[in-house]
């Protein structure tokens, strides 16, 4: 009796052995398949990040020439902070920040375009609004460039400020802009009779202004500083002190697909704060040995941020090698062309500006 106690709890014993033995292997399978399916897992949920991935290129849109910000020179070639944001996207979900194509919208147009599925992403120094991120479908995924508008006004006319207008001056003007919005609040708190003169095309108004059909030329002061080196002799107009709003400028995505935006937020961030941490181009490669876990969780070399994306965790390390840290590419489009060299509120904030994003943890 003894024996068969014995023989059999050695049977039921074994056959637990084999049991935890196989279910131990089915764990690691399922381990695996996770591990392999993670990254996969947010692509498959994101149509954007998918159909991008199928067509080997970002669909950027841009304005149709804002130096600076998105500008193409005479052999098609773009550049600009507003430029920038596409490359490092494409950088991020394709491997390289040349994968991009632009496609040069005007202020009427830009959204419709997005909203139709013509471009993925809109990167045309377009303000964050309440209507704007709540009632056409539009979501923004943060701001790489905190503006104000502004006047600009030719020295002739002896007018040095906002406080020198009078009733009866024409204002040059983009319609369907919130400067068409901005300028007839300004000049209607102020008792300011006034004639708008506006166009579509940014170039249009520019070339209006500088033929003399207008007295003054309104649009955010980063476009003024910009387009005033458009102007036959830009050294005969001014930009008036006086910022009449606030003006933040950020990349759009279409509302519905919370994975592709996250992924052109982050790419943003990453460029932003990659300055922060003193990583740039040059030196990307050689941070990955850095003792500080931030800096290495940005260059790829410590956790797994791309998995959550559905992009491989060299993501942030292509961004910031092919297409630079936010300091580098202000100071390549914007600071060494002479448009404003002056970073102000665009400085870190640790530098006394006000550019702060959330940290990549």
């Amino acid at each position: 009796m003894l024996d068969y106690l014995l023989t059999n709890n050695l049977k039921k014993r074994k056959k637990m052995f084999k049991y935890l033995k196989q279910l131990t292997s089915l764990v690691a399978v399922i381990a695996v398949l996770f591990a392999f399916t993670t990254e996969s897992m947010a692509a498959k949920k994101s149509k954007t990040l998918k159909n991008t991935i199928k067509k080997g290129f970002v669909r950027c849109g841009v304005s149709q020439g804002l130096p600076g910000f998105s500008n193409a020179d005479a052999s098609g070639n773009w550049t600009g902070v507003d430029v920038d944001v596409c490359r490092a996207v494409a950088a991020a979900v394709l491997g390289d920040a040349s994968k991009v194509k632009f496609t040069p919208l005007s202020a009427k147009e830009r959204f419709t375009a997005l909203t139709a599925g013509e471009i993925d992403i809109l990167s045309r120094n377009t303000t964050w609004t309440l209507s704007r991120d709540a009632d056409i479908g539009l979501t923004f995924v943060g701001v790489n460039f905190y503006d104000g508008q502004g006047f600009m006004v030719r020295k002739s006319s002896g007018i040095t400020s906002t406080s020198d207008f009078k009733s009866g001056l024409s204002a040059c003007v983009n319609i369907g802009t919130t400067t068409e919005l901005n300028m007839r609040d300004f000049f209607t708190a102020n008792g300011i009779t006034y004639e708008p003169v506006v166009f579509e095309k940014a170039d249009e108004v520019v070339a209006a202004y500088d033929s003399g059909r207008c007295d003054t030329y309104t649009t955010d002061k980063s476009g003024l500083a910009a387009q005033r080196t458009k102007l036959s002799n830009p050294d005969d107009h001014i930009v008036l002190p006086e910022t009449i709003s606030k003006e933040p400028l950020g990349p759009v995505v279409r509302q519905g697909d919370a994975v592709w935006e996250d992924i052109v937020r982050w790419s943003l961030n990453i460029m932003i704060e990659a300055e922060e941490y003193g990583i740039n181009s040059s030196n990307a490669d050689a941070m990955k040995t850095s003792e500080n876990p931030q800096i290495k969780r940005l260059v790829g070399a410590e956790g797994e941020l791309g998995a959550a994306l559905g992009l491989d965790n060299d993501w942030s390390l292509r961004i910031i090698k092919q297409v630079g840290n936010y300091g580098e590419s202000y100071k390549r489009n914007i600071s060494d062309t002479g448009i404003l060299p002056d970073r102000g509120p665009n400085e870190l904030w640790t530098k006394g500006g006000i550019l702060y994003v959330p940290p990549a943890r």
